[in-house]
């Protein structure tokens, strides 16, 4: 199984990369996890899309068209998404078909904060409903404290990352069952 992963961060220290990194490290046998950067996506413009996808639009819109399943890192900026996700969903919604419908996605987030990113991911839920693409059922793992957890882009708290990995069989078995 292919699973195409997210950040919704463009820090380089992310703490949402690290986890898509641990989950990486993490996947079920079997299952392949491709990390895919959103930084060189062009903002969403009608104008530009009506000229034909730019090469990194056309790029990212390939990766979900072939990716059984995505796993979406969303970090938490003023109790919403980041503007680099919203885009990114945003280009992935258009075309006929558009890449995300039908897709079944996951959602995980850090943040320093004690609730972690519960209202992004929230809004991550309506806008991925809105595009046809659906959050598996208990589909989210919300890192609080993530600054406690991580350490040099490295996921080092024991607990968060079976955590990770009990998550991530689980959402296999949810995607192997949509089928």
């Amino acid at each position: 199984m292919k699973i195409l992963a997210v950040s919704g961060s463009l820090r380089a220290a992310s703490y949402n990369t690290a986890l898509l990194r641990a989950a990486a490290e993490l996947a079920p046998e079997g299952v392949s996890l491709e990390i895919h950067p959103l930084g060189d996506l062009p903002f969403f413009n009608q104008d530009v899309e009506e000229q034909g996808d730019p090469p990194p639009v056309a790029a990212w819109k390939a990766a979900v068209r072939d990716a059984e399943a995505l796993l979406i890192a969303c970090p938490e900026y003023n109790g919403g998404l980041t503007a680099v996700l919203k885009n990114a969903i945003d280009w992935a919604s258009r075309g006929k078909p558009a890449p995300l419908d039908g897709k079944i996605a996951c959602a995980i987030g850090a943040s320093p904060g004690i609730t972690g990113t519960v209202r992004a991911q929230d809004a991550l839920r309506l806008n991925l409903k809105r595009t046809g693409c659906d959050l598996a059922p208990l589909s989210d793992i919300l890192v609080g404290q993530a600054h406690t957890k991580i350490e040099n882009g490295v996921l080092t708290d024991e607990r968060t990352r079976q955590a990770i990995a009990r998550h991530l069989a689980s959402y296999v078995e949810i995607v192997r069952a949509r089928r």
